[in-house]
């Protein structure tokens, strides 16, 4: 889960850093007064709600230009003002990393795709890539000097490679779990890796050979950092602490963890005065590095700091959050200086209003955003208490918004759409919620949950009134037939089973999913319903018999979320990265759209059927 973006400077370009990123961007087609979010659109696609997950943040060497690697590429912003500069689509994947050469002519990138990018930042030109990681590359750095780059990977490895060649010189193992970050000593002989094994260790850049391992946190090591004088080494973990060691000797010389869940993200200051760390609730704490002691928080941010770094000249600090913004304060105060919004975090459930003129996207920052698909901005976001909004429906008249969320209580929310004001909460789920579905005359809303029950409340009430049991595991996805007479569900049984909606009687199960069904959804007929499984495949029954009628094969991973057009003709299938559509009456496949850099989770047609909505982890829902 992540966050990250800046801000920049605005007078004179003093150094040769700061005029090459300059020349990239006066030079892109996307410094026009299109809006930022419609910039590199895929093909097929008319439009972009939402940035996509901020990863890392990190200035520019003349402080002027903040880069943010996202689920959608990388974006530039002016570091001062906020405005969008450029967006780079470089990779085919989610990109996590981002840095800047010492000197600013080069920029590194890394990504899901596996590979390592290096471009010229005076041009753009691509100069190389590195392609030795066997999974996704997590971490990007330059050593001090510029010669060398550190990478970490998925793979648990870290590598290390000479810039001017390309060459690829060390590969350092021993971790055993994702390696996440990387920091090299100042004088570049050094460089430390931050594993999910909860272990840090310290390697000669020389050599190759390990030095030492640093242990003690109990959960994973997410960021690290050497103090500029190369004799401290921090490390912020899941834990809730932030760990000081002495880099010469690993001995830790101290714990900071004002807070049980403060540590995720680390950042000593220039002058390594001070360091800075962000937590799971959104607090930024400035820390005396000699002394231990917390000097101030800093707060704004309403959900998980991914990233928080200095500028260059040590004034301003920037920070990352799930909550889709990146805030600039002054260092020494704390104080606000500008936010940039418009990042999401991954996307679980999208749905349109029965008018078409708005869709509800579901979140896993624990929060529902709704949108105006005539002008593609954002119009409120709802939010109480939520974890991972994983269903959003509307009710048939558009007036209520159901929500299912994998929070605490295991609640359901009812939300007036016009005013974005809770208006029930439903308990009595023991588990989390998974799916859900309004009866088409909006009367009874359905739940699914990881209690392995079905729920029917009354949508006008909050009352709950029949429980449905059969599964014998979680139940994933409920949908109400077009007469609401039947209700169909889905379930990691591997399953699907119908109901009398009326009176809760279960009239049938299928069977021929291998896997877990993750997704039913009834033709507009009623005569036909879809399910999407792990296995794969989506299947076609008849809903009368519970015969199965064909099979579509051609997804490469999950298939997510199944949805029929308005005329019944298409069916929509969400899989990895991509949108599949199918001709319903003899099974062919007509075309695939690709473009999301993260799994599809759902799919939904506008109710005039000319458009499909897709909401995916990388952040973003596509309009196609």
């Amino acid at each position: 889960m992540k966050n990250k973006v800046l801000l920049i400077l605005i007078v004179m370009f003093a150094t040769i850093s700061v005029v090459v990123v300059f020349v990239i961007i006066s030079n892109s087609p996307n410094t026009s007064s299109q809006d930022s979010t419609q910039w590199n659109l895929p093909d097929g696609a008319k439009a972009r709600l939402g940035k996509g997950l901020i990863n890392e943040i990190q200035f520019s060497p003349g402080g002027t230009r903040l880069a943010v690697a996202s689920s959608m590429g990388i974006w530039i912003y002016g570091a001062y003002t906020g405005q969008e500069l450029d967006l780079f689509k470089w990779h085919k994947g989610n990109v996590y990393s981002v840095a800047f050469s010492p000197n600013g002519n080069t920029i590194a990138t890394g990504s899901d795709d596996r590979f390592i990018l290096l471009r010229d930042t005076r041009t753009g030109t691509h100069i190389r890539t590195l392609n030795y990681h066997k999974d996704s590359v997590m971490k990007v750095v330059f050593s001090p000097d510029g010669k060398t780059i550190a990478s970490g990977s998925k793979d648990n490895t870290l590598r290390l490679w000479i810039v001017k060649t390309g060459k690829h010189i060390h590969k350092l193992t021993g971790h055993t779990d994702d390696v996440v970050s990387v920091a090299f000593s100042p004088d570049g002989n050094i460089v430390a890796s931050g594993s999910l094994d909860r272990t840090i260790r310290l390697w000669n850049t020389k050599t190759g050979k390990l030095i030492r391992t640093l242990t003690g946190h109990t959960n994973h090591v997410m960021s690290v950092s050497f103090s500029p004088d190369g004799n401290i080494v921090a490390s912020g973990s899941m834990d809730g602490t932030i760990r000081l060691w002495n880099a010469n000797t690993g001995t830790q010389l101290r714990t900071l963890n004002e807070d049980p869940i403060a540590g995720f993200s680390v950042s000593f200051s220039p002058d390594g005065k001070t360091l800075a760390s962000g937590d799971t609730y959104g607090t930024i704490r400035i820390w005396n590095v000699k002394t231990g002691k917390l000097i101030r928080t800093v707060t704004g941010h309403t959900s998980y700091i991914h990233k928080v770094v200095f500028s260059p000249d040590g004034k301003t600090l920037a920070s990352g959050s799930m909550d889709g913004t990146i805030r600039i304060c002054f260092a020494n105060t704390g104080t606000h200086l500008n936010t940039f919004k418009g990042h999401t975090f991954f996307v679980d459930s999208v749905a349109f209003s029965p008018d078409g003129n708005t869709i509800a996207s579901g979140n896993g920052d624990g929060t529902i955003r709704l949108w105006n698909t005539k002008t593609r901005t954002h119009i409120r976001t709802l939010s109480g208490n939520m974890l991972f909004v994983n269903s959003v429906v509307f009710s048939p008249d558009g007036k209520t918004l159901a929500s299912g969320s994998l929070n605490r209580s295991h609640a359901i929310r009812l939300w007036n759409t016009k005013t974005g004001e809770q208006i029930h909460t439903l308990t009595g789920h023991t588990d989390y919620v998974r799916s859900i579905s309004f009866s088409p005359d909006g009367n009874t809303l359905a739940s699914g949950s990881d209690d392995v029950t079905i729920r029917l409340w009354n949508a006008k009430t909050g009352d709950h009134f029949r429980t449905l049991t059969g599964h014998t595991k979680d139940v994933t996805s409920v949908s109400f037939s077009p007469d609401g007479n039947t209700l169909a569900s889905g379930s990691r049984d591997d399953t699907i089973r119908l109901w009398n909606a009326n009176t809760g009687i279960h009239i049938r199960t299928l069977t021929g999913h291998t896997k877990h069904v993750l997704s039913v959804s009834f033709s507009p007929d009623g005569k036909t319903l879809a399910s999407g499984s792990v296995d794969h495949t989506i299947r076609l029954w008849n809903t009368n018999t519970g015969t199965h009628i064909r099979t579509f094969t051609g997804h490469t991973s999950y298939s997510h979320s199944v949805s029929f057009s308005p005329n019944g003709k298409t069916l929509a299938s969400g899989g990895r990265k991509e949108i599949r559509l199918w001709n319903v009456k003899n099974g062919e496949h007509i075309l695939t759209l690709t473009g999301h850099n993260a799994a599809v989770s759902e799919v939904s047609f506008s109710p005039d059927g000319k458009t499909i909505a897709s909401g995916s982890h990388d952040g973003t829902i596509l309009l196609w």
